[in-house]
């Protein structure tokens, strides 16, 4: 384990960014997301969660597939090149790094998407556990520990020095290429790191979700859950705003659409969301066609769909973004609290709702 002063961070990322692109992230208008450093960007690394997560980095918001271009009757497809350089993303916090696991679920089965591909092979993570876990967390819940995430690169912020501990060979490469600033940081400095786990997790068993059960919510009660009048009841304040599905860590809809540039034709894709009502609307209409059905295939994928099929990995980190930023204040956490509840009764012998 090696160890910078707080107060050399500004050259380590500039030594970063030297050799590779660096993201990290950046107060800006107010707000914390992730973007690329320069010297003039102003890094904030002690504001717990960007407002979006920065899967952006591997999963861009909109991204150029292939272009056409006409001359006269002839026509022209240039396929867009794929990331072929190396790059940081520095700062991503255990959920966040959980997130992209879900992600390459995604994006890496077959058939493989390339553009994703690409851009895993060559980027490398950096992770910073939580100092101070908040209210809305709950990533205890999906077996997440926040005090120490698993990426290329661990670090810890304790006192006035971030320790740094390589995990993979990315994260060994990254190390040696900034080594001339970390210094050991020897048995003394480990047990701070150990002190500062304890802390964190401490912290996590006072948060008011971490003990959420998930009882009940896995492939074998698809049908149960899926015809509980519960949805009836919750959905109704739903806005389809769209919101969750942006600021989620894990949520991987994307639409593609066609730019005219008046002498050809962009493709693009960008972030789509299975809230909205023209989500895979195609000739026939669609077939979720309330808002009822498609708040309930959000939920139901990410607690049982995913999960089925994903070895019981859970399409949710339990960041508490959608906690933060819903204007109705839906969420995940109230729709497993209600059926937790709806399940109690039953066992007690109640009414089902």
């Amino acid at each position: 384990m090696y160890k910078i002063a707080k107060k050399d961070l500004s050259a380590l990322f500039r030594m970063i960014a030297a050799q590779q692109e660096l993201y990290l992230p950046v107060r800006s208008a107010g707000q914390v997301n992730y973007h690329v450093w320069s010297e003039e960007a102003e890094v904030d690394l002690d504001t717990l969660k960007s407002v979006k997560s920065p899967k952006d980095a591997f999963f861009p918001q909109s991204e150029n597939l292939y272009s056409v271009q006409r001359e006269g009757k002839k026509l022209t497809v240039c396929p867009e090149g794929l990331q072929d350089k190396d790059f940081v993303v520095f700062g991503m916090k255990a959920c966040d790094v959980q997130g992209v696991k879900v992600l390459d679920r995604v994006f890496l089965a077959d058939p493989v998407d390339t553009y994703y591909a690409a851009r895993r092979q060559h980027g490398t993570i950096v992770a910073l556990a939580c100092h101070e876990p908040e209210e809305s967390c709950f990533c205890k819940v999906f077996g997440i520990d926040c005090a120490e995430p698993a990426a290329d690169v661990a670090t810890w912020m304790v006192e006035d020095d971030l320790y740094w501990k390589p995990l993979t060979k990315k994260g060994e490469t990254l190390t040696a290429a900034v080594s001339e600033l970390l210094v050991e940081a020897g048995e003394a400095g480990e047990q701070k790191v150990e002190e500062e786990k304890t802390a964190i997790r401490a912290i996590v068993e006072r948060l008011p979700y971490s003990h959420l059960s998930l009882e009940g919510w896995n492939g074998d009660n698809l049908n149960e859950r899926f015809n509980s009048q519960l949805w009836e009841e919750l959905y109704k304040p739903c806005l389809a705003c769209g919101t969750c599905t942006f600021v989620c860590p894990t949520c991987q809809c994307y639409d593609i659409k066609d730019y005219d540039t008046g002498h050809g034709v962009q493709r693009y894709r960008c972030w789509d969301s299975c809230m909205y009502s023209d989500f895979t609307m195609m000739a026939h209409g669609n077939n979720r066609n309330s808002q009822m059905q498609r708040f309930r295939q959000r939920f139901m994928h990410k607690l049982v769909y995913f999960p089925a099929n994903n070895d019981g990995m859970y399409s949710c980190v339990g960041c508490g973004r959608c906690v933060e930023k819903c204007p109705a204040s839906l969420n995940i956490v109230k729709v497993i609290k209600k059926f937790g509840e709806a399940d109690k009764v039953k066992e007690d012998g109640g009414d089902q709702a």
